[in-house]
């Protein structure tokens, strides 16, 4: 995926040993790899909808296409940026030492909100794939109290810290893979390969189409927000990474190949849930029913993984000084107990939505926060060409550019297809984070909050020009 130059986390001087109280427990290969799996996919469960919208073709091309359009340029550049900056701010320092202190608080804002919509989805389509066997979860008071209850259960995973996060995800992800090779096996006999290649480019639904494939393999840049808790990031992250991405594509086509070449094409009946008729007419019964189970784990993981990413990101703007101190307190189990608390509430607040307003105002939120890591990115290149970069990319200052249009134009493609309630919700939800900066500094000024600066996070800005200046010199 690129580079590894050797060079040790210069940029904003030498990262110090843990501070006391925070737990020395850290992320490893492997735990890391099934984090980022269920950041990103957690499954083929959700891909069904390119079929419904474009056909077989066209879903199996996308999701072999797509990756090289924007997962990887996304990973690569997590890459580089994570192990340039191995703190749990993430993003938000890539933009904020590139952009300045205010769009560093922007990013920060629009990811943390698209995390915690994104999260919500996660309990719903849990109770959704339960309410089979369990029909009172389905609706009405019992379902708001499964809902409560599941986030409280999941909500203490993370609490108890990461080292058991990502041995959970490890469990579910084999848990939630293994019926899908099952289900391989027993279709090979039936496999007819003409039914790959059927398409219908006059009657493709695009806008589902391309939100089905933006949904289902963006949030890469996520894991950033535990660089500060990864084992060796400048060779765990970028190696993670790397498996991350072939596991996401294996655990989509694979499945698809199987579920388009199998059974008889029916693209109305290919809708969220369609993978489990198809193990029923494969498998039978104990197939269908394994299918929803190892579903109902695969949301459990990616909840786990997202509320990760999301309260350690609050903790990480905490120890930047752009949130008030309270939101860098640690349990003692090392987790941020603040930013959990945070965001379970707002998970719990938005698990009304529909699935469909759920992903349509996440990838609004999403684009704006990665136009400005592409910006971030392509500055950092030019403000900062000597800067230590562990992992870097093997592309000079153009190549970054090319590296960002694929994706840029695809996200405004995105964009273009937005309805208009979508836009007006997403664009009122940035509007209250362009006023928030402003007010959370002068609470600052006037001292009705504390904030501060973790002393164990350098001078982003004054060591990169040392860097600069020592190379010129």
């Amino acid at each position: 995926m690129g580079e590894y130059d050797g060079s040790e986390y210069v940029v904003i001087d030498e990262v110090p040993p843990p501070r006391a109280g925070h737990s020395s427990r850290k992320v490893s290969v492997l735990p890391l790899v099934f984090l980022i799996f269920y950041e990103v996919s957690g499954g083929p469960f959700g891909v069904e909808d390119s079929v419904n919208a474009a056909g077989p073709l066209l879903a199996l091309l996308g999701f072999l296409v797509f990756p090289f359009i924007w997962s990887i340029p996304e990973a690569l550049i997590t890459a580089e940026m994570g192990t340039m900056f191995p703190e749990n701010s993430g993003y938000v320092v890539w933009v904020s030492s590139a952009l300045g202190p205010f769009w560093g608080f922007q990013q920060g804002w629009v990811k943390w909100l698209s995390g915690v919509i994104d999260n919500a989805l996660y309990p719903v389509l849990f109770l959704d794939y339960l309410k089979s066997g369990f029909p009172a979860v389905g609706h009405g008071f019992p379902r708001v109290l499964a809902v409560l209850a599941l986030t409280i259960v999941l909500t203490y995973m993370n609490y108890r810290g990461l080292t058991i996060v990502g041995w959970v995800a490890i469990l579910l992800g084999i848990s939630s893979l293994l019926p899908f090779a099952v289900m391989g096996l027993i279709s090979i006999p039936k496999l007819r390969p003409g039914r790959w290649l059927v398409a219908d480019i006059h009657h493709v639904d695009w806008n589902l189409y391309l939100n089905t494939l933006f949904w289902n393999l963006n949030y890469w840049d996520s894991i950033s927000t535990l660089a500060g808790e990864v084992e060796n990031p400048k060779k765990t992250l970028p190696k993670s990474l790397f498996y991350a991405v072939i596991l996401v594509v294996v655990s989509y086509f694979i499945p698809l190949l199987v579920g388009t070449g199998a059974v008889p094409l029916q693209r109305d009946e290919w809708t969220d849930g369609y993978f489990s008729d198809i193990a029923k007419m494969l498998g039978g019964a104990w197939l269908r029913w394994w299918i929803q189970a190892a579903a109902a784990m695969s949301n459990m993981g990616m909840f786990v993984a997202e509320m990760s990413s999301d309260s350690f990101q609050l903790l990480g703007m905490a120890e930047r000084g752009m949130l008030p101190e309270f939101f860098a307190k640690r349990s003692r189990y090392g987790t941020p107990l603040i930013g959990i608390l945070f965001s379970a509430s707002g998970v719990f607040l938005l698990s009304w939505m529909s699935f469909q307003e759920i992903v349509a105002a996440e990838n609004f939120l999403y684009c704006f926060g990665m136009i400005l890591e592409f910006i971030a990115f392509v500055r950092l290149r030019y403000k900062y060409p000597n800067a230590s970069r562990p992992y870097k990319i093997p592309v000079g200052n153009i190549g970054s550019i090319l590296i960002c249009t694929p994706p840029t134009i695809l996200i405004c493609a995105v964009l273009a297809f937005s309805s208009l309630k979508v836009m007006i919700v997403s664009l009122i939800a940035v509007v209250i984070g362009l006023v928030m900066h402003p007010c959370l500094k002068h609470f600052e000024k006037k001292r009705w909050m504390k904030f501060s600066i973790s002393s164990d996070l350098p001078d982003i800005q004054a060591t990169a020009r040392e860097s600069t200046e020592t190379f010129i010199a």
